[in-house]
């Protein structure tokens, strides 16, 4: 059930679909943000809202892309890039997954990259001990050019190389962000997986054509869950951010979703709904490409 200053939006067929699967489920939980350019703000944010999640019984919440800093400009986020392994944002992670005995994802955290000016936007994985467990680089950068509007990655972000997908007590994860979503082969490059990360800052303009229809294609072709936390509402640097941070199941249906503002998501995951529809459509044993 969606959180948001005590209300939340539930797509009708959602809610039919989440009673068909909660029995045995796991709740999982998508952490919707606004961030601004201080990051011990924004942790605060983040540690309220994590808060919520766990008190509804997530035992896995995720953070969108760039929750912990969404500067006044892109070179912000070079300005405050951590270490692997030491720095604010990624002790906040492992001190707050310790603290509520949860898994945490760190949607997006600007770690050093090899060129002094750039970062690689990092997706951090924690156990509920407070150990990263999993670690992915966002692949593909962001570009995008419409009238006033105007978008570069590349200009601060180094690419990443690999692939990742791991193991967890909630099956197998595999991890991406936001742009990603568009570039299916990279889904299929994981394998088989129980549930796909999609931490996001898709903006309004790209949110509101494609957001929705991309999520659930991913969910759908991989019949598999999909946990998307994403950045939603107006930003201090003036930028825009679609939200509508969701949960999708693996025949496609919206379980829970959030259309803005700062909030939780929280939904069933199945293991059991996922077998039982990769029985009935074995469109993965199906495949003859790739």
């Amino acid at each position: 059930m969606s959180t948001r200053a005590g209300s939340g939006v539930r797509d009708k067929g959602g809610a039919r679909g989440a009673e068909r699967a909660d029995a045995g489920a796991t709740r999982i939980a998508a952490v919707q943000m606004a961030s601004g350019p201080r990051v011990e703000a924004n942790l605060r944010e983040a540690a309220r809202l994590i808060e919520i999640a766990a008190r509804q019984g997530a035992r896995l919440v995720a953070l969108p892309e760039y929750f912990g800093i969404m500067g006044m400009k892109d070179t912000d986020k070079v300005a405050v890039r951590e270490e692997f392994g030491s720095g604010p944002i990624q002790e906040f992670l492992a001190r707050t997954a310790r603290s509520h005995g949860i898994w945490i994802v760190g949607g997006s955290v600007p770690l050093a990259a090899s060129s002094r000016d750039k970062v690689l936007n990092t997706s951090l994985v924690y156990d509920d001990q407070g150990s990263c467990v999993a670690r992915y680089d966002k692949i593909h950068l962001f570009g995008f050019e419409m009238g006033r509007e105007k978008y570069s990655e590349e200009l601060t972000i180094e690419h990443g190389k690999k692939v990742v997908a791991f193991d967890s007590p909630f099956g197998r994860i595999g991890l991406s962000i936001c742009y990603d979503l568009r570039f299916p082969e990279l889904y299929r490059a994981m394998g088989e997986v129980d549930l796909i990360l999609v931490p996001a800052a898709f903006t309004e303009t790209t949110g509101k054509a494609h957001w929705e229809t991309l999520i659930r294609a991913r969910a759908i072709e991989n019949l598999a869950y999909v946990l998307a936390p994403a950045q939603g509402g107006y930003h201090v640097n003036g930028r825009e951010t679609h939200g509508d941070s969701m949960i999708v199941d693996p025949w496609g249906v919206v379980l829970d979703r959030l259309p803005r503002g700062s909030g939780v998501v929280v939904a069933g995951m199945n293991r059991t709904h996922i077998q039982r529809l990769r029985r009935s459509l074995p469109a993965l044993q199906h495949r003859t490409l790739g």
